[in-house]
């Protein structure tokens, strides 16, 4: 959790180019020259400030890395209090500004002269998010509500006039400002915070801690995700939710531990239960969390349920997050698209001492004493993904532990049409029935565009009426990243008619939504998304292009893999044939079932789109 650990003493007796070295040799990832410089002019200055204070023997972890995030605070001092002998934590976020002012007259925003890249996030703000965090999430400070502090500490601006803007921001125990024109004020604050004298204790209480939602967290929560209409919970939603609440009273009166799994196709419910269940605990004061394998889902979420408090944000996780949690410190872990559970956690940027062989699976069942599985079977579309009700079952059981399933035959998408859905499922192979002609339905539209300018024509007069939009496409087609100048390369072509894909990256780039956002944010309509970004959402309107890697032949859809342009399909030993032609079947099974009122349909191939006019009628 910390790269390094050292006291001012030891830091002081280092070379810059050491510390550097020092701080590199824990990082997975590539660290920017002007990090690396920060680390040597920054560290040193600060460690002779609390030597000055008689700080020389406190802890100082630095680039300390928060509890299930990836976000790092440059320091952490540990020490004890110098008024009741108490555990004392001050959180330090290091600038090498010489001069900040206030962004458009903003209080939370800051321009930095010089410094490319728009506002910035004002220090202090930035240093008071770390101590909200840390606070939510250690054990280990939930009853000392004392233990943190925090500074920004801009230790190259000595001009007061400077950042005279930046005092504009409420100052707070978790959240003050020192500039270097403040040295003697930042001394005399450190030393109301921290005692002489060593701080190991200190330093291993923090990093040992356990890791769990505090009940002030839950509280915040609780207000936050309330019920609201589209929470109203009819059959075996209610079911799975009432079921859930059971295991979690009984789990807590025994001491026993049950695992919950609830399938359901695109629109049953599942992210309806799952959001539902994280209010109703949240407000019951239980410990929970919501995880998924999705970025897009996640950072959607996040935006959603906790647009108005940034620390409910911190509630929602990924699977690959709890490697290192301790085994039932949570009541609740709301595993929503589980199947997008993968074999292992481990990935390149994993540490060295975290890369063992063990199941992904294991460590989110270990990490609550009631997980809780929420997933269809058939939006597996990824090499790896491997969550299903048999596998997860059968481990759970090996380990000992009970499972109780829920299927949610309801359908809430796709206009309620069931029908609809098998039908996708029969054109696709998905099942043993053969395809057959769409009967049109009055609760969902169904209708084949000759060419993707009328596609689009009629998804645009549906958003111009007041719909929501999309049009996405099997991942047929190169994907460039933006130009120099901002603009998106048109990569997505098809005869005259040329779109690009949906933004790589998480920053809106003109129009166009971050690629998470891709679906819900104004904008999105005129890049074409590819499943990673429609998974899990739903629209109005859904406008399909099959590509040439799912084309009819012989009365029946086949896959082409030499027409797949997807990174992860590329390999025929990692990703053999069969393999290959299940995944892509899902891809379109997923993408055909966004649209919540009709889908439109277009291939590029000839013979399919003659196909789809016969079997779909005009």
């Amino acid at each position: 959790m910390t790269l390094l650990r050292t006291t001012p003493t030891i830091l002081l007796g280092m070379t810059s180019d050491s510390i550097i070295e020092r701080l590199l040799a824990g990082m997975l990832r590539g660290v920017s020259p002007a990090e690396q410089t920060s680390w040597g002019r920054s560290l040193p200055v600060l460690a002779a400030d609390l030597a000055d204070a008689g700080l020389g023997q406190v802890e100082m972890l630095l680039e300390y890395q928060l509890p299930l995030t990836s976000q790092r605070a440059d320091v952490v001092l540990c020490g004890t209090h110098p008024r009741t002998g108490a555990v004392s934590y001050v959180v330090v976020e290091l600038k090498q500004w010489s001069a900040a002012r206030s962004f458009e007259g903003s209080v939370e925003l800051v321009d930095v002269p010089g410094m490319p890249g728009g506002p910035k996030q004002h220090p202090v703000r930035q240093v008071e998010g770390y101590c909200a965090y840390l606070a939510d999430f250690l054990r280990t400070l939930e009853h000392q509500p004392d233990a943190l502090a925090g500074l920004a500490y801009l230790h190259n601006a000595t001009d007061p006039a400077a950042t005279a803007d930046l005092r504009r921001y409420p100052v707070s125990t978790t959240g003050r400002l020192f500039t270097g024109a403040d040295r003697g004020a930042l001394v005399s604050f450190l030393q109301t915070r921290l005692a002489p004298g060593p701080g190991r204790d200190a330093a291993d209480q923090l990093l040992g801690s356990a890791v769990a939602p505090s009940k002030q967290l839950l509280k915040v929560a609780a207000d936050e995700v309330r019920e609201r209409e589209q929470f109203r919970l009819v059959g075996n939603q209610q079911l799975a939710v009432d079921l859930v609440r059971h295991a979690v009273e009984q789990s807590r009166r025994s001491n026993t531990k049950r695992a919950i799994v609830v399938t359901g196709g695109p629109g049953s419910g599942k992210s309806v239960v799952a959001l539902s269940l994280l209010g109703d605990l949240a407000r019951k004061g239980r410990t929970v969390l919501h995880a998924t394998g999705s970025r897009s889902f996640t950072q959607t979420l996040r935006k959603v349920a906790g647009h108005r408090n940034p620390r409910v944000k911190a509630m929602f996780k990924y699977f690959n997050q709890f490697m290192t949690a301790e085994e039932n410190d949570l009541d609740v872990l709301i595993l929503d698209e589980a199947h997008r559970i993968r074999q292992t956690s481990v990935d390149r940027y994993t540490k060295a001492a975290l890369r063992t062989d063990r199941l992904q699976v294991d460590e989110l069942i270990a990490a609550a004493r009631v997980p809780v599985f929420l997933l269809d079977e058939h939006q597996v579309v990824r090499p790896g993904e491997m969550g299903s009700l048999e596998q997860i079952t059968r481990y759970a059981q090996h380990v000992g532990i009970d499972v109780e399933h829920v299927h949610l035959g309801e359908q809430f998408r796709c206009g309620g049409s069931e029908e609809y859905l098998l039908w996708v499922q029969r054109l696709l192979g998905l099942t043993d029935d053969a395809p057959s002609a769409w009967a049109p339905d009055p609760q969902f539209a169904v209708t084949v565009a000759d060419g993707p300018e009328e596609l689009e024509h009629l998804l645009r007069t549906q958003l111009d009426a007041g719909c929501s939009a999309r049009m996405s496409a099997g991942y047929c087609w190169p994907w460039s990243d933006p130009q120099p100048d901002g603009t998106l390369v048109p990569d997505v072509q098809v005869g005259g008619w040329a779109r690009p894909w949906n933004l790589k990256g998480d920053r809106r780039i003109g129009n166009a939504p971050p690629s998470a956002l891709w679906a819900t944010d104004d904008g999105g309509f005129d890049q074409v998304g590819c499943v990673y970004t429609a998974q899990g959402f739903e629209y109005d309107w859904s406008g399909v292009i099959l590509g040439p890697d799912l084309v009819w032949r012989d009365g029946a859809f086949t896959t082409i893999r030499e027409a797949n342009r997807d990174p992860d399909m590329r390999s025929r030993t990692k990703v053999p044939e069969p393999q290959f032609d299940r995944l892509v079947r899902h891809v379109y099974k997923v993408l055909l079932t966004r649209g919540m009122v009709g889908t439109v349909l277009f291939s590029t191939d000839l013979e399919t789109q003659e196909a789809l006019h016969e079997l779909v009628p005009r």
